[in-house]
């Protein structure tokens, strides 16, 4: 009976055991957890595919991936521009802040409709830019990017934004990666519509 008992002990240690090594994929980092549960893709739209290449940069795409309610991206892929491109990325930034033009944060589209709308698909808190100015760039050729859609973020506690499906680009080092003499710029005003 005590070699019955013993040998259901054992049993039931080398089942917890086995319990504790199945559930430890679940305590993975942040980044990994929240592309698992990232609404989206990061395929590029099918107008700019054939001018990018698919690579492996864990550390560049690292820096993009953001944390639940941080903002960056949930999930996301590397490419490199194969030449340059004949059409325009778009970045709606900060005129009060000259340095945020070529910031790291840019979308494949113009930005259209309502700026509350703008800044939800693109989880932009209002303190981190009030979005009133454009600037529009074709990327120079072999220029790393990050494409993915948005994390999640919270700008205070009345406001926050969830993950996303748009897609966002994210470019490290932007002050070198646009032909400027090529980019288009304007300025933000006011354009009412009744409701």
């Amino acid at each position: 009976m005590k070699k019955i008992a013993a040998l259901s002990l054992s049993l039931f240690v080398a089942g917890c055991s086995t319990l504790e090594t199945v559930d430890a994929p679940a305590t993975s980092s942040p980044a990994v957890a929240s592309a698992l549960e990232c609404p989206g893709t990061t395929e590029l739209p099918a107008q700019f595919k054939e001018f990018f290449e698919a690579v492996e940069d864990p550390e560049l795409l690292n820096k993009a991936l953001g944390e639940p309610d941080k903002g960056g991206l949930c999930k996301g892929q590397v490419y490199v521009s194969k030449v340059e491109l004949p059409v325009n990325f778009f970045r709606a930034w900060n005129s009060t802040n000259p340095y945020s033009e070529f910031g790291r944060w840019w979308a494949f589209g113009i930005p259209e409709g309502s700026t509350s709308q703008y800044r939800e698909d693109y989880e932009i808190c209002f303190q981190w830019s009030p979005l009133d100015r454009l600037v529009s760039c074709p990327l120079k050729a072999n220029q790393k990017i990050v494409v993915g859609p948005g994390q999640s973020a919270v700008c205070s506690e009345y406001l926050s934004y969830p993950a996303s499906s748009a897609l966002q680009i994210y470019i490290d080092n932007a002050n070198d990666a646009f032909e400027k003499d090529e980019c288009l710029k304007a300025v933000d005003e006011f354009n009412w519509k009744e409701i």
